[in-house]
């Protein structure tokens, strides 16, 4: 494979990567922290999305259409936290499960009510329409802005849970939830606002993933599972499991659909190899995850 396409599927590895982590970064927070098992957090990524595309026409600003369609998912999840999971924190798994799943129904119908059932296509800001030039190689601008923004929320909750009170209250919460009621900290508004930023952070992820894919009911669904692998391979509640899970799991899914057709193509037809080496690869990620999970069965940074 030459040397530059190689680079260029190193780079969309990582952009794929930073995607997930954006997804798993809230998820795992939500989990670790709150015990909850949200299947719905897709459905946010979807409204996040499908809020930025109908933003940009009315704000004409991709940067505040984008913010603003933030702000409004995480209202929507703090909204989604009081109404219909609060009750569900001391309930078992099944019962978390059941609701959530049924969330993702109601969410979907809704949106295709309000936008239609046609997919919309989100274009980027115009100052990232282009490309840059990497050393010779041409790649799309608003992947490498996706990039920058992933690190930049990365930067952000480290700092968040490691070097604010907030983070305190937020660790504390996570490790004995009756001690922290016991001295005066409302757990109830913190474990909402912890939940609606799980909530942003997807909105976010499917507001920079619309001009990438297309906005379509149901798209959170498909990024779901594979943030449920990047949680397990990195840790239940690490944020730097997840970072690390999410750079795992883009680089092997996208190195390997780039290179396993090509390496079955020296021992067999190209029509085979094509088929074989697409179904391998979409096995790489849970092959990844047994292999983790068999060495480390809590993951690679189980959070403390």
């Amino acid at each position: 494979m030459d040397a530059l396409l190689l680079v260029e599927q190193g780079l969309n590895g990582l952009q794929l990567g930073v995607m997930l982590f954006l997804m798993a970064a809230g998820l795992t927070l939500v989990f670790g922290i709150m015990d909850l098992i949200n299947l719905a957090h897709g459905t946010f990524y979807m409204v996040g999305a499908y809020l930025t595309a109908a933003l940009v026409p009315v704000l004409d600003s991709f940067p505040l259409a984008l913010a603003a369609a933030v702000l409004l998912t995480a209202l929507l999840g703090l909204v989604v936290e009081a109404v219909a999971l609060r009750t569900l924190y001391r309930r078992d798994h099944l019962d978390q499960v059941l609701a959530t799943f049924g969330l993702i129904l109601f969410f979907n119908e809704l949106v295709k009510i309000i936008f239609g059932p046609v997919p919309i296509f989100l274009n980027p800001p115009a100052a990232l329409a282009g490309t840059v030039d990497l050393f010779g190689l041409t790649y799309p601008a608003f992947r490498l802005a996706i990039l920058a923004v992933g690190l930049a929320v990365a930067v952000f909750l480290w700092l968040l849970i490691a070097r604010t009170r907030v983070g305190m209250l937020i660790r504390a919460g996570a490790t004995n939830r009756e001690m922290v009621m016991a001295l005066g900290v409302d757990v109830r508004l913190l474990f909402g606002l912890v939940f609606a930023l799980g909530c942003g952070l997807a909105g976010l992820a499917g507001a920079m993933a619309g001009p990438v894919l297309a906005v379509q009911v149901g798209m959170g669904e498909q990024i779901l599972i594979l943030t449920f692998v990047v949680i397990v391979i990195g840790g239940i509640g690490s944020i730097r499991g997840a970072l690390a899970g999410a750079l795992l799991v883009g680089m092997v899914d996208t190195l390997g659909r780039a290179l396993l057709p090509a390496a079955f193509r020296l021992v067999m037809d190209a029509a085979n190899a094509s088929a074989a080496g697409a179904a391998l690869a979409s096995m790489a990620i849970y092959v990844l995850m047994a292999v983790v999970l068999a060495i480390k069965p809590k993951g690679l940074f189980p959070a403390h």
